[in-house]
């Protein structure tokens, strides 16, 4: 396994990080414990260090796994977040902090993380919605400090809004963010306009998230394709969305010569060509993932005439909505 800085925080951090929604048993049916568990111990094998979670993955019941299989090792960094008070997701625009972020409401989350965890302390917590307009907001301002200086976490970041990736800047401006996550994929390119260069000025940490598309840039969303019934993808794919997917990814094989069994491996190869990424979480819920995504660790970036050819398949799409 290779290695990366997370930008500022002198984390080092395995390329190839693990996120943990896949397996809290909500919304991604079929995930069993005990599966997850040999998964989760197979990725640290692998030399994966990062794990990525949140209170609102199963209701805390991520988190609750990630303890069993790893206790209190100092050798495993865990970044989590805290669901906004309102339960919506995105953050809605003009929407007051104090119905999403109360400071109280902040800290009591992270405390019952830190407790889901077995863990006095979580290395990054990130807040799992975000909106610009709260980034000046005193009591904003002051949840961040009190979070970093009460010591239950040593970095803050903010997980970005579905495909709105300059919806940040201003809290990095701040100088009080240490870590953004985003959306970042083949498909979805347009952090590379304003975030990543930004980022990469100014040493802030980048999680790639979201690198197959929730599955579009596996190769495996043919228009038959049947999920499990209260399957979150069955919303994500409804309607003719997997006829579509189906489509830009023949298209995208085709150009670039890159079969449907290489694709996974190749959209992880994306996400880590560009140098303001510092690592990408694909979710895992067998180990046949992981040694599939892990191995990825071992190339180098993408060609540059691999990458301008990328460019023509930027599609822009919010399958959220």
């Amino acid at each position: 396994m290779k290695f990366r800085q997370l930008g500022r925080t002198g984390l080092k951090v395995s390329k190839i990080g693990f996120g943990a929604w896949g397996i809290s048993g909500a919304q991604w049916i079929g995930a069993e414990d005990k599966s997850s568990l040999q998964t989760l111990k197979a990725a640290r094998d692998a030399g994966i260090n990062f794990f990525d979670t949140a209170l609102a993955y199963g209701d805390g019941h991520s988190e609750q796994l990630l303890a069993q299989a790893f206790g209190k090792s100092t050798e495993v960094i865990i970044a989590s977040k805290v669901p906004p008070k309102n339960m919506i997701w995105p953050a809605k625009p003009r929407t007051p902090l104090q119905q999403v972020f109360p400071k109280s409401y902040v800290l009591s989350c992270l405390d019952q993380s830190l407790k889901n965890l077995g863990r006095e302390t979580v290395d990054i917590y990130q807040f799992h919605v975000w909106t610009d307009e709260w980034a000046i907001q005193q009591e904003c301002l002051e949840t961040v400090r009190q979070m970093r200086d009460s010591g239950r976490t040593r970095f803050v970041g903010i997980s970005i809004n579905d495909h709105q990736p300059a919806n940040a800047l201003q809290a990095l401006e701040t100088g009080l963010i240490d870590v953004v996550q985003v959306i970042y994929n083949i498909f979805d390119q347009s952090p590379e306009e304003k975030l990543l260069p930004y980022c990469q000025k100014n040493n802030i940490g980048v999680i790639a998230r979201v690198p197959f598309d929730e599955g579009s840039l596996t190769g495996k969303i043919r228009p038959d394709t049947k999920f499990p019934a209260d399957d979150f993808r069955n919303q994500y794919f409804g309607g003719n969305r997997k006829r579509q997917v189906w489509e830009h990814v023949q298209k995208l094989t085709t150009n670039t010569g890159v079969s449907l069994e290489e694709l996974p491996q190749f959209a992880l190869q994306f996400c880590l060509s560009h140098p303001a990424v510092s690592i990408v979480i694909p979710g895992m819920r067998t180990t046949a993932h992981v040694s599939s995504n892990t191995a990825v660790s071992a190339r180098g970036p993408l060609a540059p005439a691999m990458l301008t050819k990328l460019r023509q398949h930027r599609w822009a799409h919010n399958f959220y909505e």
